[in-house]
């Protein structure tokens, strides 16, 4: 069984590269499509609810990205909807032949997927591009003033940009990009649904006894785990049966947050194992998530829900796939990736930022003993947002001009 599965992770990577390099070409729509690009499994998920309504306006869709896991996230959400393929890379002539393969009416780029090749060559055949959910991070604007006066000329063929903020609005302008270009309709992650699932057999497939409180540790990175399994004595001395659920971010390092949780003489299983073990009453106090795809159904469940990528310095993931599940979380000091939400859920009493390790555990340990405090968190992450969809609605109102005619449109 490895060995096959070697094999099978060998061919996808061989395909993957041959598409890269435009040594293969994918299957496309004989009339052209709207091509909307996304670079990985989150920009996957922020954009799949304007790849819905496309599809329900009448579009033919052609979707790139760049990452294996955005590839496999865009396979679970839209199966044979679209036309799925990666992005060639920006090298002189790949990306032309791509882009005169699939023959798009209109490009849409997420977040800061801005590559000059792949601009240029739509600027020469006249196809519009417009920027979805436009953001520049703290950490890229430096490098993007630096070389401003080339960013302008590249992002010439951008005729305009939906910014996730007035802060990434003006770092635009700041760019050289003309106030005209430049609407500020809110973040499209707001434009999430919640996953359609039964929440109960879920919660019992994990818990037999169905009373155990659920910690949930999602989206880890290297070193996030050994931090999380040091606090984790003093939580469960204060909640004995506390269940830890973790959920590393990334496929690969699966087998090595495993050998982490091991070394700290914790009893664990692991997710892949569920099934065999669901016969018996499972006593172990941690779960190794060992699969991807499953991370959105789990914040239906947590009782206390803590966001990776934050205890290192990653800069976080998205806390609104727990919001929209009624839940509010915890995290470390890095939150840059989602500066301005985080901001709003922190003040709006739907999240907190710990500082540290010393604070995360203490926020922890006080929410475990005081479930009135757990549940205002978690009431004040639904009334954050509630009202907030209305992203998807502008969103839709100033790309629709661009959008070719169809029957439904």
């Amino acid at each position: 069984m490895e060995k096959a599965n070697a094999t099978d992770t060998s061919a996808s990577q061989a395909a993957k590269w041959k598409q890269h390099l435009v040594v293969t070409l994918p299957k496309v729509h004989d009339d052209g499509s709207v091509w909307v690009h996304a670079c990985s499994m989150g920009e996957v998920n922020s954009i799949a609810p304007l790849i819905r309504w496309l599809l329900e306006m009448g579009h033919s869709v052609h979707l790139t990205v760049v990452t294996r896991t955005g590839m496999q996230q865009a396979d679970r959400l839209f199966q044979s909807r679209i036309h799925i393929s990666y992005l060639p890379w920006d090298l002189p002539g790949r990306m032309a032949k791509f882009i005169d393969h699939i023959n798009p009416k209109i490009l849409l780029l997420t977040e800061t997927e801005f590559w000059p090749g792949m601009l240029g060559a739509c600027q020469r055949r006249d196809i519009p591009v417009i920027g979805i959910n436009t953001r520049i991070s703290d950490r890229s604007f430096p490098r993007y003033m630096a070389t401003a006066s080339l960013w302008k000329r590249w992002l010439r063929p951008v005729r305009l940009f939906l910014a996730q903020s007035q802060i990434d609005a003006e770092r635009l302008h700041a760019l050289g990009i003309a106030n005209d270009r430049i609407q500020t309709v809110g973040n499209l992650k707001y434009a999430i649904s919640a996953p359609q699932l039964d929440a109960s057999a879920l919660r019992k497939s994990i818990d037999p006894t169905q009373q155990r409180p659920i910690l949930l540790v999602a989206s880890t990175h290297d070193d996030e785990e050994s931090r999380i399994l040091k606090m984790w004595p003093q939580w469960k001395r204060a909640r004995p049966d506390l269940m830890l659920v973790l959920v590393p971010r990334h496929p690969q390092r699966f087998d090595d947050v495993a050998k982490v949780i091991e070394s700290s003489g914790s009893h664990y299983s692991r997710w892949s194992n569920r099934k065999e073990e669901s016969s018996r009453q499972t006593s172990e106090d941690i779960l190794l998530i060992d699969a991807m795809g499953v991370l959105q159904q789990l914040y239906t469940i947590a009782d206390i829900a803590i966001i990776g990528g934050t205890l290192a310095a990653v800069g976080g993931h998205n806390p609104l796939e727990a919001a929209i599940c009624g839940r509010g979380v915890v995290t470390g000091p890095h939150v840059q990736n989602f500066r301005e939400i985080m901001d709003e859920m922190k003040g709006e009493g739907a999240a907190i930022v710990a500082a540290s390790d010393e604070e995360l555990e203490e926020a922890v340990l006080r929410l475990l003993q005081h479930p009135d405090e757990l549940r205002h968190l978690h009431t004040q992450a639904t009334d954050f947002i509630t009202g907030r969809a209305e992203v998807m609605t502008r969103v839709c109102e100033a790309v629709k001009p661009w959008l070719p005619e169809t029957g439904r449109s």
